[in-house]
């Protein structure tokens, strides 16, 4: 870089009729926007509409799509959002516009965290952190007297003790859909054994690590529902929250779900804690991210500056007085509470942030492809890890890395 089966797509409108209450201006052109799928998005776009004249898609397959979105000219979308990983592409790709002289005409609120450059210049406007943190019902460990698990043998402890006590259907749930997900998966527990993903730019996942780490994933697969590689973050939410499962390792950003009475059957029951670690001294089996928002490249600069000023309304002070539990703001007025417990202890454990590199995008594609040969017994460890690398070498070569 320089210097499934319960996705959910929802589409957000306004019309000049609606109430400009908490916007600062009355908007009068179109601004559409395309981000992932949850509370925090919901939140923002919502605040943005209060604008007017504000169309919004959440979609939480949209990482697929945004980078065919914004390469149309003129770009389907005025703004988009991102996290770590979506960003990277669409910035190599050069499909997004730097944000300074925007940010000195209308981002006075902004904090200086909030402002993620490359190369000196602001690209992005980061909204909140994120980290899959451990979620569990503190109602069903309190009866069997378990604690919040501390390293992943720990968990598949816990794990059948709940089996055995036959409370859940499922005692654990995990974000293993074959893909994207699974690939951050094995990142994520890999990491945690202290061990690097490349020696220079090539790949280093054939070894003693990656084999526990394929290892560790089948036997935490086995106390989860049969489907877990159709399983992505939306299906685990809807799990936890209709009582299927007593635990699992979600998105921060998810935790406001199980306290919302209108969809969920575990309000109040379920708590958050670090992520559990592969070893003892290792980090927490997560990554750090930032989600946030970027403006296309592939629109007039009159369009630009209108659709940023529209989001900086989505980014405000009242937004997140209103909407306190639905992330780990980064926005100012932002104050702490239960929801957000885990992913605070992740940050104080040092759990590292998700690399902002080209080649990670090579690697996590390759391990979200071949990891599931493993999983369901198509291959040994080490002739996946040998797949992996394989692919990954083949990628690195054709993009000019290798």
């Amino acid at each position: 870089m320089k210097k499934s089966t319960l996705s959910s797509l929802i589409i957000l409108s306004t019309l000049s009729s609606f109430s400009y209450a908490n916007c600062d201006f009355k908007n009068t052109q179109e601004v559409k926007t395309i981000s992932a799928s949850f509370a925090a998005w919901k939140a923002v776009t919502g605040a943005m509409a209060e604008c007017g004249h504000v169309s919004s898609t959440l979609d939480s397959e949209f990482k697929t799509k945004v980078g065919s979105a914004l390469a149309a000219n003129p770009s389907l979308y005025e703004v988009a959002g991102v996290a770590n990983g979506t960003f990277v592409p669409l910035l190599n790709s050069g499909l997004i516009r730097p944000l300074d002289s925007l940010v000195a005409k209308y981002g006075q609120n902004l904090n200086p965290n909030q402002l993620i450059k490359v190369d000196g210049k602001i690209m992005a406007i980061a909204m909140m952190i994120n980290t899959q943190n451990f979620m569990y019902r503190k109602d069903i460990f309190d009866k069997l007297g378990l604690k919040a698990p501390t390293t992943w043998d720990d968990v598949l402890v816990d794990a059948e003790k709940i089996k055995k006590a036959n409370l859940v259907e499922y005692p654990l749930g995990g974000a293993y859909k074959a893909g994207w997900n699974l690939g951050l998966e094995f990142i994520n527990m890999y990491l945690s054994y202290n061990a690097k993903l490349f020696d220079g730019n090539q790949p280093s996942v054939n070894n003693a690590a990656g084999i526990k780490t394929l290892e560790m994933m089948k036997k935490l697969s086995a106390y989860m529902d049969p489907e877990y590689l159709i399983a992505d973050p939306t299906f685990v939410q809807k799990q936890l929250q209709y009582g299927k499962i007593a635990m699992a390792n979600l998105w921060a950003s998810r935790a406001t779900a199980f306290d919302n009475k209108e969809e969920s059957q575990v309000v109040g029951k379920v708590y958050m804690s670090a992520t559990p670690k592969s070893i003892a001294d290792g980090r927490p089996a997560s990554t750090m991210w930032w989600d946030g928002i970027t403006i296309a490249k592939n629109i007039t600069d009159e369009q630009a500056d209108n659709a940023f000023r529209v989001a900086m309304q989505g980014l405000n002070e009242d937004m997140v007085k209103k909407n306190t539990d639905a992330a780990i703001w980064l926005v100012k007025g932002y104050k702490p509470s239960r929801l957000s417990d885990g992913a605070i202890q992740n940050a104080i454990d040092r759990t590292p942030s998700y690399p902002l590199t080209s080649k990670i995008g090579l690697m996590h594609s390759a391990l979200g492809k071949d990891v599931s040969d493993y999983l369901t017994g198509q291959k040994t460890a080490e002739e996946t890890l040998k797949e992996v690398e394989y692919d990954y070498i083949t990628a690195a070569k054709e993009s000019g890395l290798l």
